[in-house]
């Protein structure tokens, strides 16, 4: 294949840098991991695995051990804020996978690390970029401990806060959503007040939302709470420390499940949600982007890991099967209209999960009944189908 000779440098070992490296590895192409941080971990609570993730996964020999340590939720369900009312629910479980050839999981993001880095094996703890330059052919990456490596193809896979994507393009301003969030881990049990546990639920009011749902064994639910900041985020970083009275204020005259479910939460922090406005490209020669380093979103279609876990499968294939920079060009291709779609979308839901009681929160719930056709084109994606296929031929110059 054509990429079988590159040596790939990956910068950032998350789920994005770790997924790739396993795809390039079964495409025969071996990859460095390097991660700033000294031992392997997450940030976040959980994670949410639709079909178009997990089925990825699966491929890649994941299945079995992803299956053992997560949830399977049984229901999509939106409620209103204070009743509780159904507004709307589409069945998961065994009829989604049928639908979408693949599982929907809620999986602790430190279970989900452990399996990508078991598999992968070859990741270099406590290396942190500091420097990027050409070497002949390559590049030549510089580290903070004073060591340096040489590769042909440098991937950046290392966040939102990406030292890799300066390098790539001219780096545009997050634009701030107007929105701030809070999450939690909480035990089935301490929630006497929730209905349907084993769902994914979003709970809908004036000026927020509470989303949650099960993860491992199903005794615990991960939540992600909500709420209408207009005015300028004034911290200089994206997180500030909140007290449990802040969250609890928040969502006061919610349904009593909402206010158990804040009110239990032992992570008292709140960060700004930013979304990061598209890049006019995603290589420069061979230097990519890939995952939030490329296309940062909100997390209203629960889509961040998801995406991440697409832009892996399409490079990794990209590589293996057209010389260096055809597939970086390829790459960029497939995936740069797809995920400025899904960063839209996931824009614009913000919006709507937050209407005040009212004609427009009514017809946006009849809107719902159509969630379908939301869940069909990002679900049913299948990133390696797409990546596979032939590239088509160039048009002939047309006077």
């Amino acid at each position: 294949m054509a990429g079988q000779a590159l040596s790939v440098a990956i910068v950032g070992g998350g789920i994005g840098g770790l997924t790739l490296a396993l795809a390039l590895r079964e495409r025969g192409i071996e990859a460095r991991v390097y991660e700033r941080s000294s031992e392997l971990r997450e940030i976040g609570a959980a994670v949410a695995l639709s079909a178009n993730g997990s089925r990825v996964l699966e491929r890649l020999g994941l299945g079995a051990e992803l299956a053992a340590c997560s949830a399977v939720p049984t229901e999509l369900v939106y409620r209103h804020w204070r009743g509780g009312r159904r507004l709307v629910a589409y069945p998961i479980g065994a009829a989604y996978e049928e639908r979408f050839a693949g599982p929907y999981y809620g999986i602790h993001r430190a279970d989900l690390q452990r399996i990508l880095a078991g598999a992968c094996g070859n990741v270099q703890l406590g290396r942190q970029l500091t420097g990027l330059a050409s070497a002949g052919s390559g590049y030549r990456l510089e580290f903070a401990d004073g060591s340096a490596e040489t590769a042909d193809v440098v991937v950046g896979a290392d966040g939102v806060h990406s030292t890799v994507r300066g390098w790539v393009a001219e780096v545009p301003p997050a634009r701030y959503s107007g929105t701030s969030g809070f999450r939690g881990l909480v035990p089935v049990e301490q929630l006497p007040s929730l209905p349907d546990p084993g769902a994914i639920q979003f709970w809908m009011g004036p000026g927020g939302h509470l989303l949650h749902y099960p993860i491992g064994d199903g005794s615990v639910v991960n939540f992600l709470a909500v709420l209408d900041e207009p005015a300028a985020w004034a911290s200089d970083s994206w997180t500030e420390e909140i007290t449990p009275h802040q969250a609890e204020a928040a969502f006061d005259g919610w349904h009593p499940a909402v206010r158990e479910m804040v009110a239990a939460t032992t992570l008292h922090q709140r960060w700004a949600l930013f979304g990061a406005q598209p890049l006019n490209r995603w290589h420069r020669g061979g230097v990519v982007l890939l995952g939030d380093a490329a296309h940062a979103m909100l997390p209203h279609h629960g889509q961040g890991a998801n995406q991440t876990i697409e832009d892996a499968v399409t490079l990794a294939e990209c590589l293996a099967r057209q010389t260096l920079l055809s597939a970086l060009d390829r790459y960029e291709k497939l995936r740069r209209g797809r995920t400025r779609a899904v960063q839209r979308s996931s824009w614009v839901a913000s919006g709507l999960l937050h209407l005040p009681d009212g004609p427009a929160a009514e017809a946006r719930d009849r809107a719902l009944e159509r969630i379908g056709g939301t869940l069909e084109w990002i679900h049913s994606h299948d990133a390696l189908a797409v990546s596979s296929a032939p590239a088509s031929p160039p048009r002939a110059a047309t006077r």
